[in-house]
């Protein structure tokens, strides 16, 4: 039997080579390191869009060839993106130069941004910039090249910084190195850190949410102020909408087209799409489908009525920890309640909010609906709690005509639907159906299975956790839109197409529908607990990550999303 420093060993040896680009995160935040590479999960910012261009300037990348790796650097030589792999640090990364000059080696990395103050005023590496470097020099020790200096060249001042190659900094690395991979084999998250000024500048602030989780995790007790929304710089975009039939999606010279019959009806460049909608029977070619797998484009199908029926996208977020915990949690009672008791309650707290900003419901409607709400924390079973929420939901939708207006030629008595038979129900089957597609993109961009919920049993088809993340923001969205693009005449009768199968939007109804949708998931309102403003499309996934937290168990409670 092995003992547990030798499982340990056998556990690092099985482990892939690790990136010295993660060892940088590890230095900056172990939390950050197990993210990226444990989690796979990574957002794109100012700062590492800046990075990456100041990388770009570093000319083609350099292999050493078997005769290179057996001899010294070569006079004068100059080896540019040179990528090297360790065995013995169990390393893989790319050294942006090494050169040769007047008898002596000096390795350079590139940084944007600048160095550090010492004790002295002077200028020094930053702790992750040194053990990057570090690293890369004891690479390149196993290639028989050894640097007498080595410096980091700091674009933002435009000046090289010394790094310090001592016996004690060497120490120092590969202990560093040592913790990196121990964190990984662990399996279990870093806690985030604490009133840290980093946390502002970090690129995966949105999906760490580190204020956020200790307010999560503590409650009311946290005094924690949070200061930054959650908002990633580059989540911005357009979706293009696709619903004439026999039209093909395609792509040529960057930009997507849409065609028909051979003729070019629209074009859009692909950096300025962030998903795309087909309504019946549109066509994509080979070429558009690969490069939004490979661009984290969502291409979603919908039937020509509106009904969600899939998407395409590429391979999910890592996020096995989360998805592991989600599937425990189904299997465990407890757990399955705290989470669908929220979902319920925040529901119904959206529903009576909703009816007393825009109707005049009955005072008797609005007293039962808090009662339903407080007791939704008390139900001891599933099948209770849906008894809870389906009473709310015939008293919301009783009063629920008093929020339309009078005179527009249209009525509503009750919610009906498949096939929904009057033009009311129809926008409420269309809404509803397009926001549970919004948040199942939502739970495969942050690494949890759409299909296992805790309110909805899991079906076929059916993306359960989507509809019990989708309940508190039903009536804010989805009933918002519907209400809107009534009260403001935005459709009228004649944008419905009525058959003997259901009432449905016409072609021309829809892209009403959109605009009214569109603008509401960008309509800016304020986080409940946090005070920061943000679009309901962020806020979404800001409730979708609170749950992610709950499943790995960095947090123990969910709190649903309210508004006033």
């Amino acid at each position: 039997m092995l003992n547990d420093d030798a499982s340990s060993q056998e556990a690092t040896d099985a482990l892939p080579r690790l990136p010295v680009r993660r060892l940088h995160n590890f230095a900056y935040c172990p939390r950050l390191f197990y993210l990226q590479w444990v989690e796979n999960l990574f957002v794109e910012n100012g700062d590492t869009i800046e990075g990456q261009h100041v990388h770009r300037n570093v000319d083609k990348p350099t292999v050493l060839d078997e005769n290179e790796k057996a001899s010294a650097l070569p006079e004068g030589a100059r080896l540019r993106s040179l990528r090297l792999e360790s065995i013995f640090l169990g390393l893989t990364g790319v050294i942006d130069l090494v050169e040769e000059r007047n008898g002596i080696i000096r390795l350079v990395d590139f940084k944007k941004g600048a160095a550090r103050r010492d004790e002295n005023g002077e200028r020094a590496p930053k702790y992750p910039d040194l053990v990057q470097v570090l690293a890369y020099v004891m690479m390149l020790h196993e290639e028989n090249i050894y640097p007498e200096e080595a410096t980091i060249y700091y674009a933002a001042e435009k000046r090289h910084v010394l790094v310090p190659l001592t016996p004690e900094n060497y120490a120092q690395c590969r202990q560093l190195i040592k913790q990196a991979k121990e964190t990984a084999i662990a399996g279990k998250c870093p806690p985030p850190l604490e009133e840290d000024s980093r946390c502002l500048y970090c690129s995966a602030y949105p999906i760490c949410l580190p204020n956020e989780s200790a307010y999560w995790a503590h409650g009311n007790g946290c005094e924690r102020e949070i200061v930054q929304p959650p908002r990633p710089e580059n989540d911005e975009g357009e979706v293009l909408i696709v619903q004439k039939a026999g039209a093909v999606v395609g792509i040529r010279a960057q930009q997507f087209t849409v065609s028909f019959r051979d003729e070019v009806l629209k074009k859009l460049p692909v950096r300025q799409v962030r998903a795309i909608y087909l309504y019946g029977a549109i066509q994509v070619t080979a070429a558009a489908a690969q490069f939004c797998l490979e661009n984290e484009v969502d291409v979603s199908y919908f039937s020509p009525a509106g009904r969600f029926l899939g998407l395409l996208r590429g391979l999910p977020a890592s996020g096995i920890d989360a998805r592991l915990g989600q599937y425990r949690a189904y299997e465990n009672l407890p757990v399955r309640l705290l989470l669908a008791r929220e979902f319920i309650r925040a529901k119904i707290h959206n529903q009576r909010v909703m009816l007393m900003r825009n109707a005049n419901p009955q005072p008797q409607s609005i007293s039962e609906l808090e009662h339903l709400r407080d007791r939704a924390l008390e139900a001891q079973d599933i099948t209770s709690l849906m008894g809870t929420e389906g009473r709310a939901a015939a008293i919301y939708f009783s009063e629920f005509s008093g929020m339309l207006r009078e005179g527009l030629g249209f009525s509503f008595e009750a919610r009906n639907r498949r096939p929904p038979r009057d033009p009311v129900n129809a926008l409420l089957s269309l809404a509803y159906s397009v926001l549970s597609k919004e948040f199942t993109g939502v739970c495969y961009s942050v690494g949890l299975d759409p299909f296992v919920g805790f309110l909805h049993a899991p079906r076929y088809g059916r993306p359960a956790l989507a509809l019990d993340l989708m309940e508190e923001f039903r009536p804010l969205i989805a009933d918002s839109v519907a209400i809107s693009l009534i009260n403001r005449q935005e459709l009228d009768r004649g944008d419905f197409i009525f058959s003997s199968n259901g009432v449905f939007l016409a072609e021309e109804g829809r892209r009403s529908f959109w605009e009214a949708y569109s603008r509401r998931m960008d309509t800016e309102i304020k986080h409940p607990v946090f005070g920061y403003k943000m679009a309901y499309r962020r806020m979404i996934e800001v409730q979708c990550r609170q749950v992610w937290r709950v499943l790995r168990g960095d947090v123990t409670a969910y709190q649903g999303f309210t508004t006033r």
